[in-house]
């Protein structure tokens, strides 16, 4: 379990994740006091945290997802449907709308810190692969569909059950994997690391000269220094401070140099000509099934598989991740209440196709309140109340600038790796898995191929040491299921030949 680095006055017993210290405590020190109704329920001081914390980690997340909004909005309205394109008004309501509902869901319901929004491997599969090639209603129809396959798939009970038979050192692996991973998402929407050539993939700095370039570049770095120095000092909020920091440094930068708003990417740091805005809600509601005889029933099953893949693996290592730097599992990696976040976040799915914004899943960014002290569904409701709120100050939530909500995303990259330590690197049949986990989420730059390494590597290895009922039979089938994934390509070329 990862140490919890908040060190807030509200936690000067230095209590560990999911841990109450004494003065919290029933007299015969049995348990926590609750401090009424809002904490009973959230069950706040049982898991060691207070209101203002939670509040503090709901609005940190939601800065560090605010990006989401104007995407996704940008992803799917690329998407050529049949000769048009979509409203992009009504795409950010769709986009705020849902990730609202969802997330608010998961705060009232599931009860723990993770917020959702839509999946941005999920809106590429839909923008790219499926839009081009239906109408706008057919696509969400898909969404709506790989959705109810998630749920059902909650509801029998399996999809917990593929979670719990991932052994506890995958576990580790990936919920470093994932700080690797979004450390380098962290680190490419900052400017600092950018493609390279055919013979250096990757390099310092988004130019062609190998050099950190640009005043936006120069605040990731101011912001992700301050972030780390408050930190360092054990200063309360240090994170949502940084953030707020460089969003105002980039203000008076972009208010002084009037630079290109490209140079931010998608936020440009500047107030807005009006704070509100009034929703479309255009969108919502147009959702149709079926009518897909011209893409044909393998291409339509392809389509479903390639969504589930990505929004049952990619939320199920990221509810890990963040449930173990968050303290809620326990030492077998298992979280309370799993199955209602998991259900949320398949139906996630199906909400986010019916108003039209696609697919919703639980986001990594939901560390960056973790790491805020967050721990209960408190903040979860925080966080879902300012997406609500976006739907008419939406301007106001692209003030800050990509740059600022980078620098958080490293930060917290740089705690959920202390996971590494829990690691038995003397056992290659463990180690070798846990590496290919861990070095595949950033190399690949997603979370499926890392956790399908994994999985294979692990049950090859131990079947090669005779060892073949250690991996459970779950896992054999994932391995099964992420062989196939791997080949999707060759097994869609020999479909078609057929």
């Amino acid at each position: 379990m990862t140490q919890n680095i908040e060190t807030t006055k509200e936690a000067s017993h230095d209590a560990g994740p999911g841990q109450v210290d004494d003065a919290r405590r029933t007299p015969d020190g049995s348990g926590p006091t609750a401090r009424g109704p809002v904490d009973r329920y959230f069950l706040i001081s049982k898991r060691g945290s207070t209101v203002a914390r939670e509040v503090r980690g709901g609005l940190t997340t939601f800065m560090a997802m605010a990006y989401i909004l104007l995407l996704n909005p940008l992803l799917l309205s690329g998407a050529d449907v049949n000769g048009h394109h979509l409203p992009h008004a009504a795409l950010i309501t769709s986009t705020a709308l849902a990730a609202a509902v969802v997330t608010l869901a998961m705060g009232f319901i599931g009860k723990v810190p993770l917020a959702l929004a839509a999946g941005l491997s999920v809106a590429g599969v839909v923008s790219t692969q499926v839009a081009p090639h239906m109408t706008w209603p057919q696509a969400m129809g898909m969404c709506v569909i790989y959705g109810a396959v998630i749920v059902l798939l909650v509801v029998s009970g399996l999809r917990e059950a593929v979670m719990n038979a991932i052994p506890l050192p995958l576990k580790h692996g990936i919920t470093v994997g994932i700080g690797l991973f979004i450390a380098l998402i962290g680190l490419v929407n900052a400017g600092f690391v950018g493609v390279g050539s055919a013979s250096s993939p990757v390099q310092l700095g988004a130019g062609p000269t190998q050099h950190l370039t640009g005043w936006p570049v120069l605040i990731f770095c101011v912001t992700l220094l301050t972030i780390f120095m408050l930190q360092a000092r054990k200063f309360p909020g240090a994170i949502l401070i940084g953030i707020v920091f460089g969003t105002v440094l980039a203000m008076i930068v972009q208010g002084v140099l009037h630079l290109k708003p490209d140079a931010w990417g998608t936020n440009v740091p500047q107030l807005p000509k009006s704070p509100v805005s009034m929703p479309d809600f255009s969108l919502i509601g147009h959702v149709s099934f079926g009518g897909w005889g011209n893409i044909g029933v393998m291409t339509v099953g392809v389509i479903v598989f390639t969504l589930v893949l990505a929004g049952f693996f990619d939320a199920m290592a990221t509810i890990i991740g963040v449930g173990s730097e968050a303290g809620l599992a326990d030492s077998q990696g298992r979280m309370p209440g799993l199955s209602k976040a998991l259900f949320i976040d398949g139906a996630g799915g199906m909400i986010g196709g019916s108003v039209g914004g696609s697919g919703q899943t639980v986001f990594i960014e939901s560390a960056t309140g973790v790491g805020e002290g967050a721990r209960t569904g408190l903040a979860s409701v925080i966080t879902g109340l300012l997406f609500a709120s976006a739907l008419f100050i939406t301007p106001i939530a692209s003030i800050v600038p990509a740059q600022a909500a980078s620098a958080a995303l490293v930060v917290i990259g740089s705690m959920m790796i202390t996971n590494v330590r829990h690691i038995d690197w003397t056992d290659r049949a463990v180690a070798i898995p846990v590496f290919l986990t861990i070095v595949l989420m950033p190399f690949t730059y997603g979370i499926t191929p890392g956790v399908g390494a994994g999985v294979i590597a692990y049950c090859a290895i131990k079947g090669a040491q005779g060892k073949w009922r250690d991996p459970s039979v779950l896992m054999w089938i994932l391995a099964v299921v992420f062989v196939a994934y791997f080949a999707m390509n060759p097994i869609q070329s020999w479909l078609g030949a057929k």
